[in-house]
């Protein structure tokens, strides 16, 4: 199939494919007689892995690694299960940094509920922060 489509299997651009293709995502595809991209059906089902690994958060040189493995005929699962550990890691840390932020913006919500909007003076801008 041409490189239209199969972004629109993918519901994704043709520039994406050819960069997922230039970063080593996409295995290059045979050529036409007229020199256009035929991707097979592979190229379908490789896509929507990546579609699950950055819907994991996995970044595309990580799922670069990945797909490496895979190319050279190992199994790269146990390299994704240490990568989804460091992510749920990340999404831990995250998680407590939205934690904190919200408790400061509840306080200074709760402190601008005490202070009528008048009290600001134009040179502290806005007491409320």
């Amino acid at each position: 199939m041409r490189i239209g489509e199969l972004a629109g299997k993918a519901k994704t651009r043709a520039s994406t494919l050819r960069y997922y293709e230039e970063r080593g995502l996409l295995q290059p595809p045979e050529r036409t007689p007229a020199g256009y991209r035929n991707y097979g059906d592979e190229a379908v089902q490789r896509l929507e892995f990546i579609d699950r690994a950055r819907a994991a958060g996995l970044t595309l040189a990580q799922t670069a690694e990945i797909l490496e493995v895979r190319d050279a005929g190992g199994s790269p699962c146990g390299h994704v299960r240490d990568l989804l550990d460091r992510r749920l890691v990340e999404i831990d840390e995250q998680l407590e940094q939205l934690r904190l932020l919200r408790t400061s913006v509840a306080e200074l919500r709760a402190n601008a509920a005490q202070t009528p909007p008048e009290a600001c003076t134009p040179e502290s801008i806005c007491r409320y922060l």
